[in-house]
């Protein structure tokens, strides 16, 4: 059945690509084209990574055009799919291409691209990680993406973590991969409430991946102790879960002691920063975790999980870790914190060291230059 939806998308893709003029263009230039799938402002961590990256290649003197393909990805319709491949069939010959692995892992029909320029695969996460998929879609995604990441003539991820799973499990060579982790901005430190009132905070798409369940689920159990909850993040993502998250919200009363705001302009963001006291992410996985580097960025104590690369991008100092998918674990570790005030603020003074030495976006984009600038060395 796979098979013969890829025979489909390939004869539709040939059809595009008879109505369309390729140029030329010097692949020495500092040119490059970003394939994104869909709005680059859309707010989720990822479309976050691609515009600062994008944003710092123009400083550094890069000529990047962004070529949106579609915001059906990763399910795009075979017709969605063939549009995309004629957009991207129609970008210079031998400028190099990254495409955003939401698109790429799920479009490997592009990878025939790589004998006219050179592409980059841009892996975030792998798609078969990401939650809430049954056993037979994880395991198209996967055959998907390792077919995709075969072609790509290197691949850029955000974590070591990342790094080690997709030489491991998708069969790229070391030397075709590169780490390029984001970057932070300086921002200011979180005085702290004073007021008796623990503030929790947690942003991130309201996805299966960034666990809300589970979050609610441990919070149920802390009725004794004096906290409030904000939520940040884009609610139109999963529908499914947005709707989970107020239902669980409701069915536990946790209607005055929880804000769900939705997705919130980066420019407010900062405020919920400095009115917080923690900052919690549930999350089953994380390919880096932009939110917990922003959070020990503002110098907040961390309660988060050990999945994925979170022990990476969390110190231990500045923070308690708990298995993936275990409310209990979360709930006590919640527990510990919101009752100790000489504890939070030991490992928010450990978080503000640490924000020391996260990665600038400069450097990133300095990173990310050179793996494209290393292919065919």
């Amino acid at each position: 059945m796979f098979g013969l939806r890829l025979a489909q998308i390939s004869l539709t893709w040939r059809n595009h690509r008879r109505i369309r003029t390729v140029r030329t263009f010097p692949y020495n230039e500092l040119h490059l084209v970003f394939a994104v799938p869909g709005d680059l402002a859309t707010p989720t961590g990822g479309y976050r990574y691609d515009r600062r990256i994008i944003q710092e290649l123009r400083r550094l003197g890069w000529h990047v055009d962004v070529a949106n393909i579609g915001d059906s990805f990763p399910f795009p319709s075979i017709a969605q799919r063939a549009t995309a491949l004629a957009i991207l069939s129609a970008m210079p010959a031998g400028c190099p291409m990254v495409l955003d692995g939401l698109a790429f892992g799920a479009l490997p029909e592009a990878g025939a691209l790589r004998s006219r320029t050179p592409l980059i695969a841009l892996v975030h996460q792998p798609l078969a990680l990401h939650s809430g998929l049954d056993r037979t879609q994880a395991d198209v995604f996967r055959e998907s993406e390792r077919a995709a990441l075969a072609a790509a003539a290197h691949v850029v991820v955000t974590s070591e973590a990342t790094a080690r799973i997709v030489i491991a499990d998708y069969d790229v060579p070391a030397q075709r991969v590169s780490v390029v982790r984001p970057g932070n901005d300086p921002v200011p430190s979180a005085p702290g409430s004073n007021d008796g009132v623990v503030r929790l905070l947690s942003i991130g798409s309201v996805v299966p991946d960034k666990g809300y369940d589970l979050l609610i689920a441990a919070l149920v159990t802390l009725a004794d102790m004096p906290w409030r909850l904000t939520i940040a993040g884009d609610r139109t993502r999963n529908p499914a879960a947005a709707a989970q998250l107020d239902a669980d919200i409701r069915t536990y009363g946790l209607g005055d002691r929880v804000a769900v705001l939705g997705a919130v302009p980066a420019e407010h963001i900062i405020e919920l920063y400095l009115a917080s006291d923690i900052f919690v992410l549930a999350s089953r996985f994380e390919g880096y975790g932009m939110a917990l580097a922003d959070a020990i960025g503002h110098g907040l104590p961390v309660v988060s999980t050990r999945a994925g690369a979170i022990p990476e991008t969390v110190p231990p100092e500045a923070g308690l870790l708990v298995p993936a998918d275990d409310p209990i674990a979360l709930s006590q570790a919640l527990r510990r914190l919101i009752g100790d005030p000489h504890q939070r603020r030991r490992l928010a003074a450990n978080a503000r060291a640490a924000a020391a030495q996260l990665p600038t976006w400069q450097g990133s984009a300095r990173l990310f230059a050179r793996a494209i600038e290393t292919i065919g060395k």
